[in-house]
């Protein structure tokens, strides 16, 4: 697979059909939208906002995401993030390159500039290595430093493979029933100090979870749990 994936015919093959799959299931599937009003009141403000939402439901977010609205995902610099970037290309989602350790100053300008242009910016608070469902804080250091709020976001299906990695990552079959759920905007105040930087983190990560299980409950599947992690 690795040296596949370093043929660049080979990489836009493969992201082209991820692309289509993620059409398929979404056009063959029947899919509920639970809080659409929510980011649509944002948006009917004219104010940009910080996507949250764990790694292993990535597949099918660029379908709850309309592309009348402009939007940066922040994508890991390793081999995987950059497949993730050239699929969601295909939906017109722009990506910014760079993690906590490799790239991450580059990445946040990126995402500061972004959101202060009125453009979206999206994350995955738990990538790219995990642990699973656990939010670090970079998330809530740019909704500080921006303004922005940090609204969550889940998907479920009924049908579905949890493929055995780090992040348990969902793959929706085609022709099943499927949701998008929307939660609730978080702001973080800009003179927010370590602490409360800490709490937003922590209430953050339960919001997501929650959400998640939501949306899991909501088509009838058992929801994927959080990794461990072991107490300082």
């Amino acid at each position: 697979m690795k040296r596949i994936s370093k043929n660049e015919r080979v990489r836009g093959l493969l992201c082209w059909l991820a692309a289509q799959y993620i059409r398929l299931v979404h056009r063959t599937g029947r899919w509920e939208v639970v809080g659409q009003a929510i980011p649509d009141a944002i948006w009917n403000d004219g104010r940009p906002f910080i996507l949250s939402f764990w790694h292993g439901r990535l597949l099918m977010m660029p379908r709850a995401w309309p592309e009348s609205q402009p939007i940066h995902m922040l994508i890991s610099q390793h081999r995987d993030g950059l497949l993730i970037a050239r699929t969601v290309g295909h939906f017109g989602i722009r990506t910014a390159a760079g993690s906590s350790t490799r790239g991450g100053s580059g990445a946040l300008r990126i995402m500061l500039k972004a959101l202060k242009n009125g453009e979206n910016v999206g994350i995955t608070p738990d990538g790219p290595r995990g642990p699973r469902q656990r939010a670090t804080d970079g998330v809530i250091h740019i909704a500080r430093m921006s303004g922005a709020p940090v609204v969550p976001l889940a998907y479920a299906a009924r049908s579905r493979r949890l493929l055995g990695t780090w992040d348990r990552f969902m793959v929706p079959l085609p022709f099943s029933r499927g949701v998008f759920v929307w939660g609730q905007p978080m702001s973080v105040p800009r003179g927010a100090g370590e602490a409360e930087i800490e709490e937003f983190r922590a209430a953050l990560e339960e919001r997501m979870n929650t959400l998640t299980a939501e949306a899991d409950r909501l088509v009838g599947r058992a929801t994927t749990d959080p990794e461990a992690v072991a107490p300082c």
